[in-house]
């Protein structure tokens, strides 16, 4: 029998960033050679290990975003960057200078705070010019920077409003324009867009990339949000404990976690546990308790993991949900819709098989509202041979 989906998205939940036309293929807009490069950088805090032994290397030009939960050590790592806080070990290299013990206000690196830390008293223009005094330079260069930043960000109508004037997204722009008014080396945003709504978030997002691209600076952002990082940066690196998990692009990052926290933090997932039972050159098959047909992924697993515990990997877009059985022997399972996440543009389907896993499908909106899977109806899952990962941890 040749099964008819329903329906089915692969767009509906993977991850949409900036640059998408770069991960697929397109030349990167960043140089080869490296800016930043942080050579096993720890940081304890009494007994606490709040970054462990972490290395990275950041490209001119990259934005490049650190990933992670509360308490994984990216505002540390962060901090450490700028110089607010000292590494217990490791080195920090800046253009191939070693800055690990040069003070803050001495190096070539500007941050932009979530708070954004303007100066209430100030205008828009004094606030960005304020370091730019600091630093002494003659009053003709600093009008003129500032009238370049007005420009690049769209304020210059607002030059001598003050920050309370402003609309959290003009605010932003100002605190962007004063970051970067100094030619910074280095660019680093804390939680950029923490502060602002969602709607507001999602615009400021790519008007930021586009501002950062435009000037061409190399930029290091931290953020919880992973749609934040996976829309903004041309890397990530999931941090975790105190240490990177995973360095890639958006796009790898997504369809190629290295283990079960990324691919958990990232997106949606399912994860079936079983045993490798079967492992050759072109395919590789799993027997998991959760499903009633065994798995099979149609590559070879290089990690040796027979008879070892492993996870599927399955992402909720590659899964299809029908009425009819398909005649397959692998990758399905019947089941009965439990719950509907109806998200507008998709839906996220709930099934529960006869083992009592949960599975979830995502599904495009595209259908007849008559015609839909509703709760309880009787249905089955499955999905293709390349649609699911190997994970060992």
């Amino acid at each position: 029998m040749v099964t008819t989906p329903l329906s089915n998205d692969a767009s509906s939940t993977s991850p949409t960033n900036a640059a998408t036309l770069r991960a697929m293929g397109k030349a990167p807009r960043f140089a080869d050679d490296i800016v930043l490069e942080v050579k096993r950088l720890s940081k304890r805090f009494d007994d606490a290990l709040a970054v462990d032994d972490v290395s990275l290397q950041v490209k001119r030009g990259e934005i490049f975003a650190l990933l992670g939960g509360s308490g994984s050590g990216k505002s540390t790592l962060l901090r450490m960057l700028a110089g607010f806080e000292t590494p217990t070990e490791g080195r920090i290299l800046l253009g191939g200078d070693d800055i690990t013990a040069m003070p803050p206000h001495k190096r070539p690196i500007n941050m932009m705070f979530q708070s954004y830390a303007l100066f209430p008293h100030l205008s828009v223009a004094q606030n960005i010019a304020f370091g730019l005094k600091q630093d002494k330079l003659p009053k003709a260069d600093i009008e003129a920077r500032v009238a370049h930043m007005l420009k690049l960000v769209h304020m210059e109508r607002f030059a001598k409003r003050k920050p309370h004037q402003l609309s959290g997204g003009q605010r932003q722009r100002v605190a962007l324009a004063r970051s970067l008014a100094k030619r910074p080396k280095l660019l680093l945003l804390d939680e950029p867009m923490g502060a602002l709504d969602k709607k507001l978030r999602t615009e400021m997002q790519l008007e930021v990339v586009e501002i950062i691209e435009q000037v061409g600076v190399t930029c290091i952002m931290v953020t919880h949000d992973q749609e934040e990082a996976m829309t903004m940066a041309d890397r990530v690196a999931i941090m975790a404990d105190g240490w990177i998990e995973q360095v890639g692009s958006p796009i790898d990052i997504y369809e190629s976690p290295v283990s079960r926290m990324v691919a958990e933090f990232v997106g949606t997932v399912n994860l079936f546990e079983g045993e490798i039972v079967e492992d050759a050159a072109d395919h590789c098959k799993i027997v998991s308790p959760a499903l009633e047909r065994p798995i099979y992924i149609d590559h070879g697993i290089t990690t040796q993991a027979m008879d070892r515990r492993v996870w599927a990997a399955l992402r909720p877009e590659k899964i299809w949900l029908t009425r009819e059985k398909p005649d397959a022997a692998h990758n399905w399972s019947e089941g009965r819709v439990e719950d509907i996440a109806y998200l507008g543009g998709f839906s996220l389907y709930y099934v529960r098989t006869p083992s009592g896993q949960l599975i979830k499908v995502s599904m495009a909106n595209t259908e007849r509202r008559g015609d839909r899977p509703t709760w309880e109806d009787r249905v089955y899952v499955h999905w293709e041979d390349h649609s699911a990962i190997v994970l060992n941890r």
